[in-house]
């Protein structure tokens, strides 16, 4: 038995971009899709209850977070998708299952959906292409032109205020985005850990510890902030070999 989604969104395009993504889920079928969220609100509530609803946050007339609590109870899990972080509070205290940041891949939208359906019976789990595992920044130092980063050549991520630097395995990428945007993208990503409040790093391209500090692969170093010593330590001590030897 497949997994019934409705998708609401007053972009055109951005409802057209997750149909596509959906068509490529064997275990997911689309009952339809709005662009009006007030047609919504009426068919919703007088309808049958699905499994998913995707929804945009920011929209004319009533807002996603307003239209939620009119339909919450019309589905199992709740999605809000949204360019804007800024409403990931708010989503979740309206009991959203996931809140994707846009914009968001495919692996992610497959990624979220394994793990809030992880055993559902009857469908197959579903499959994450890795030629689909990248998002698009604008790069700073290439007159704000989209570049794609793809998730397993990401060393570090460093803050800067209003913008992030990007160590990438094979360039440096400076974008005007928020910290707290991109650990809303990388938290389904197991492999990235928050080792100081202005620094995630990926924990396979860790090469040296050095005290309290890491060495990455691309010879940064990272102090380790106290309050996030205990989680990398953890993580160290779960990689390094046991002996007996005293």
């Amino acid at each position: 038995m497949k997994l019934k989604c409705i998708v609401i969104d007053d972009d055109i395009h951005a409802v057209n971009g997750i149909k596509s993504y959906i068509n490529n889920l064997s275990n997911i079928q689309l009952i339809k899709s709005y662009t009006d969220p007030i047609l919504a609100l009426n068919e919703i509530t007088a309808g049958n209850a699905v499994d998913i609803v995707f929804m945009d946050v920011d929209m004319p007339m009533i807002s996603g977070i307003e239209l939620s609590k009119a339909i919450r109870h019309k589905t199992d899990k709740l999605i809000f998708t949204t360019s804007h972080s800024k409403y990931a509070y708010e989503a979740f205290e309206m009991y959203a299952s996931a809140y994707l940041l846009k914009p968001y891949t495919f692996a992610r939208l497959a990624e979220t959906i394994n793990r809030l359906f992880p055993h559902n019976p009857g469908t197959q789990s579903v499959s994450i292409k890795p030629e689909d595992d990248y998002f698009f920044v604008r790069n700073k130092s290439e007159k704000n032109n989209l570049i794609k980063v793809r998730y397993t050549d990401i060393v570090a991520i460093e803050s800067l205020q209003n913008y992030v630097r990007i160590f990438t395995l094979n360039e440096t990428i400076v974008s005007y985005i928020a910290l707290s945007e991109i650990k809303i993208i990388l938290k389904d990503y197991h492999n990235f850990a928050q080792a100081h409040r202005s620094f995630i790093v990926a924990k396979n391209y860790i090469e040296k510890v050095e005290g309290n500090s890491l060495k990455m692969i691309n010879n940064l170093t990272i102090n380790i902030g106290n309050s996030y010593r205990e989680s990398i330590q953890e993580y160290i001590k779960e990689k390094t070999i046991k002996t007996n030897r005293s």
